[in-house]
């Protein structure tokens, strides 16, 4: 069933791109296209209008609502579709294997480091845990909230284990997937990771900090040996649990998609973006503030 769906995205990302190839008239400026995983596809879907303005084209984004692991699949091959009248990039949310980059041709452009929230129900009395307590509830060593100072209930373990192959993201909790408890709740994107868990009182999970709660969300998120996750925390690596999101094109990408993936690794409409979502930025300022 997977398989299927994997295959059915695939094709139907193979369409889209050759649908956003440009028709229209020779005065129209064709659009720049970039496409990926959705906790990346946030950063430049926010500051869209500073992006057009330093590209003086239109800059049409895809990956709003990227499931099934596709998100960062999709970045990549959004990033290879490149050609002369039609430009693209892609972004992704998991760091890639540096054969991965060579093999396929690619360029990566790191753009910040994002924390992975790990959230309860929230009425759910716990309001922290320690790190070596969270990966003990994803092996399943752990199994009810009493054990960890909460109430005498049983807990649901719900898990978005994408990108299997490429190393980060939810591997700072545990390295791979056999290692996560059997019995579990395994979703395809973040919206189903936020229903889950808002369903079971005593459900627990993972999330990016980019990721948007619906206003009448139940979820809760915890402290980290007593640490919140944001840009100051990770910094100082007292934070555990993160990926990176990146920007990625093939080898030789236009000035304007450069233009574009600068200003969003370094322009000042970013910072206040990464403030919002509690990024760290991975590179310097313009003007050269360091990150």
């Amino acid at each position: 069933m997977v398989r299927s769906m994997m295959r059915f995205a695939s094709i139907a990302l193979s369409l889209w791109l050759a649908a956003s190839a440009p028709f229209a008239a020779a005065d129209t400026p064709s659009p720049i296209v970039g496409g990926g995983a959705h906790f990346a596809w946030v950063v430049f879907d926010r500051l869209k209008p500073d992006l057009e303005r330093v590209a003086g084209r239109p800059i049409e984004l895809h990956g709003r609502n990227s499931t099934l692991g596709m998100g960062c699949n999709a970045g990549i091959k959004t990033a290879l579709a490149s050609r002369p009248g039609h430009e693209t990039f892609g972004f992704v949310c998991c760091p890639l294997d540096p054969r991965e980059v060579a093999d396929k041709g690619l360029r990566v452009f790191p753009i910040a480091r994002e924390p992975i929230l790990i959230v309860v129900n929230r009425d759910n009395p716990v309001s922290g845990l320690s790190a070596e307590q969270v990966r003990g509830i994803m092996r399943g060593d752990i199994l009810n909230w009493s054990e960890v100072g909460g109430e005498d209930e049983p807990i649901v373990l719900v898990t978005r284990l994408h990108c299997k192959k490429r190393p980060g993201h939810w591997k700072t909790i545990l390295p791979d997937t056999g290692r996560f408890r059997q019995q579990r709740l395994n979703v395809s994107s973040a919206a189903d990771m936020e229903q889950r868990v808002s369903d079971f009182r005593g459900a627990i999970g993972h999330i990016g900090s980019t990721w948007d709660f619906r206003p009448d969300s139940k979820l809760k998120v915890l402290r980290i040996d007593g640490i919140e996750a944001d840009a100051d925390s990770l910094r100082s690596g007292r934070y555990p649990f993160y990926r990176e999101l990146a920007a990625v094109t093939g080898r030789q990408p236009s000035d304007r998609v450069l233009a574009v993936i600068r200003e969003v690794q370094t322009g000042p409409a970013f910072r206040r973006i990464a403030v919002r979502y509690r990024l760290l930025p991975l590179n310097p300022a313009a003007g050269g503030t360091s990150p």
